[in-house]
């Protein structure tokens, strides 16, 4: 069977921008091979719509409120894995694309790509391969060829604190805010908080700069130096 004899791909279109959303699901009806069966806001969405409609491939934006597209790439990988993901995001830095393709995705463009790109994308990754943009797979080479960074000596959390608690804690320590540290973690804003919470109720601490003291004084930041 040729390419033009291939039957369309059946693809569910995600991002929580309504006007961007619309765009993407006009240009993809406009292109061969490509049948858009559905669309969605966010993460959670596009898991019940792929259960739903059981597409071939969901194109996935990554920064989304409540579930967003780290997440919602490996429940989809977890529980439809006939269901491929590629996503087509603004972000191309690495702590947006190394995450997504081990969350499960298996291509990974920028929102600045052609129709013809983004039909190849789907073809490659239906036939096993990796759909990349040339710009992504120069990252990944670079990054492969660059030694392997040693990993940092892990932390003991102190006073049963989780691992991602003791995370959030740093990111206080380093100063940032709540909506800061969510985009560092590629979490929700209220996720952060909840993770606050649990982190002052097991320390005792009230506030931001308890918490700040909490880091230096257990050891896990180091006062600068000079």
């Amino acid at each position: 069977m040729t390419e033009d004899e291939q039957s369309p791909a059946r693809v569910v279109v995600v991002d929580d921008q309504t006007v961007v959303r619309e765009g993407i699901v006009m240009l993809l009806g406009l292109l061969p091979g490509i049948d858009v069966v559905g669309s969605a806001g966010d993460g959670d969405q596009a898991v019940r719509l792929v259960a739903e409609l059981a597409p071939d491939v969901v194109l996935m934006d990554l920064r989304m409120p409540r579930c967003d597209g780290l997440e919602a790439t490996r429940r989809i990988r977890a529980e439809h894995p006939g269901t491929q993901v590629v996503v087509l995001t603004t972000f191309a830095d690495d702590e947006s694309l190394f995450p997504a393709l081990r969350a499960g995705a298996r291509g990974y463009l920028t929102k600045d790509a052609g129709g013809e790109e983004i039909v190849r994308a789907v073809r490659s990754v239906l036939s096993g391969d990796a759909g990349l943009a040339p710009s992504i797979q120069r990252r990944l080479l670079e990054r492969l060829s660059d030694p392997e960074p040693q990993p940092p000596a892990p932390i003991e959390a102190p006073d049963g604190l989780t691992t991602r608690e003791t995370e959030v804690l740093l990111l206080i320590a380093d100063g940032l805010s709540n909506q800061e540290i969510a985009r560092k973690l590629h979490v929700s804003t209220a996720t952060v908080k909840t993770h606050i919470n649990n982190l002052f109720a097991k320390t005792g601490l009230k506030d931001r700069a308890q918490a700040v003291r909490y880091a230096y004084a257990k050891g896990l930041v180091r006062p600068p130096t000079g």
